[in-house]
């Protein structure tokens, strides 16, 4: 199962600029305005009812204002669940996001899935060594691929644990921005959904790799969708597709997403799914992560 029926949220405390990721996120932008988590708060409201007015279950968590987590709004990086009945943890970069870990966080998790399983990886922490959940890993569930671009916090000791532990097969590759510098996580650069993949083909520069990649996704009947710098830089793979309570496949993207993609990109997702947007702006310019780093799926 590739789509999720059931998505989990966390609503901000105290949303912030955090400088510990801004080390190697170079999508996120400092603020200049002075209410800054009263304007995420109310974009992240207007995104849960745009979600459930389109019949998608949304599961959310207030966060506590102790401790401070900057980055609360992004859970999908530190846990994810899967059909196989597994619960993962796993080991994150900043030190101030390792602290999302909260007990009313995980005890929701667990009212909402019963796991069979817990695959902690949050040991490597102490060896500085990172993987950032759906962040770092772009899973294809149902050819069971996992696709990931190495950065600070994708590592490959890590990745090669959890694939073999989990029965996936990898596609680890290098991934870089306009400025050479590598992208921190693999889904702002690609999103795997049903029948589709949206890429940014061109931030893998070795060629034999990049062709390796898109012959993978093809051969797993996927349609592939290249998207460019500016698109992704605009969030065009920070995408996720989910099904609604009516069993109607959704893609959720932010609204700066969805006025990037070309018309003809458009019409070609739109055989495939229900396009659903929101405006995520504060949130994607402060925190350097879209629609996708703010949903986190319960299988």
């Amino acid at each position: 199962m590739q789509t999720a029926k059931k998505i989990l949220m966390v609503r901000p405390a105290h949303f912030a600029y955090n400088e510990e990721t801004a080390q190697n996120n170079h999508f996120q932008n400092r603020p200049s305005i002075t209410n800054l988590n009263e304007r995420a708060v109310k974009e992240f409201d207007d995104f849960v009812d745009v979600l459930r007015s389109n019949k998608i279950e949304v599961v959310v968590v207030q966060d506590t204002n102790e401790p401070h987590t900057p980055d609360s709004i992004f859970p999908n990086n530190w846990f994810s669940t899967h059909t196989t009945g597994e619960l993962v943890l796993y080991p994150m970069f900043a030190e101030n996001r390792r602290l999302e870990r909260k007990p009313q966080v995980l005890e929701t998790i667990g009212e909402h899935f019963r796991a069979h399983k817990v695959i902690d990886f949050t040991k490597w922490e102490d060896k500085n060594r990172f993987l950032e959940g759906t962040g770092s890993l772009i899973l294809d569930h149902n050819n069971r691929v996992v696709y990931a671009c190495r950065s600070e916090r994708t590592d490959d000791i890590v990745f090669e644990e959890f694939y073999t532990k989990m029965n996936f097969e990898p596609e680890l590759f290098n991934a870089f921005d306009e400025n050479e510098q590598l992208i921190y996580h693999t889904n702002v650069m690609l999103s795997i959904g049903e029948d589709f993949a949206i890429i940014c083909a061109e931030s893998i520069t070795d060629e034999k790799r990049r062709d390796s990649v898109i012959h993978r996704l093809k051969g797993s009947k996927k349609e592939v969708i290249e998207i460019s710098y500016d698109q992704m830089k605009s969030f065009c793979a920070n995408v996720i597709e989910v099904c609604n309570s009516e069993n109607e496949n959704c893609l959720i993207m932010s609204q700066t997403a969805k006025a990037t993609f070309t018309n003809q990109q458009i019409r070609t997702l739109e055989q495939y799914c229900k396009i659903i947007s929101s405006p995520v702006s504060i949130i994607e310019e402060t925190g350097g992560g879209s629609a996708r780093c703010m949903i986190a799926e319960i299988f």
